[in-house]
């Protein structure tokens, strides 16, 4: 019974807690950090991993969605080009013993809105097929798959190449101060 009750009641909290869960997630995105190299390097690595395995499931499910795989993958390098842009846009802010960087928030905002827009739309355009009295297939197809995994890809793909972009930032600050 309480596992029933929590498979029940768990989804309607995380819509209920959705705004929140946004505005911590920007909060979070927007904070001055400090630049260390350990974590940057892991954060590098797990976003990597992340994207094999999310282009992995895009694969997979190419087989029953048409074009899922190509719509990652075009998610992940425009995610990639606005990573680079991202870091052209932080605020760097060295010295002597440390390094410290502050993404920029209207970058940070857009990333964060990408994937709840495009989850709101899906279940929009769901609803009104459903709502038409068609379900099954045509309805999964009607959220749109492979713009969703775009949607995805660009948030990987933006948080790889800034991974990537602090990394190279770090060696360089590194190399300028010995």
């Amino acid at each position: 019974m309480p596992l029933l009750l929590l498979v029940a009641v768990l989804p309607i909290v995380l819509i209920a807690l959705t705004p929140v869960i946004l505005i911590q997630r920007y909060r979070v995105g927007t904070a001055r950090r400090r630049a260390r190299p350990s974590v940057a390097t892991l954060n590098v690595v797990l976003m990597a991993f992340s994207a094999m395995c999310f282009l992995a499931g895009a694969a997979v499910t190419t087989v029953w969605v048409p074009n899922a795989f190509i719509g990652a993958v075009a998610g992940i390098a425009a995610g990639a080009g606005l990573g680079l842009v991202g870091l052209g846009l932080t605020r760097w802010e060295p010295t002597a013993a440390t390094l410290h960087y502050t993404p920029n928030r209207l970058l940070v905002l857009v990333v964060t809105f990408i994937i709840s827009g495009r989850l709101l739309y899906g279940l929009w355009r769901s609803w009104m097929v459903a709502k038409g009295g068609v379900y099954g297939a045509p309805m999964v197809l009607a959220f749109g798959v492979p713009e969703s995994l775009a949607a995805g890809g660009m948030v990987i793909g933006y948080y790889f190449a800034f991974g990537v972009g602090v990394r190279r930032r770090i060696r360089k600050w590194r190399g300028s101060r010995a």
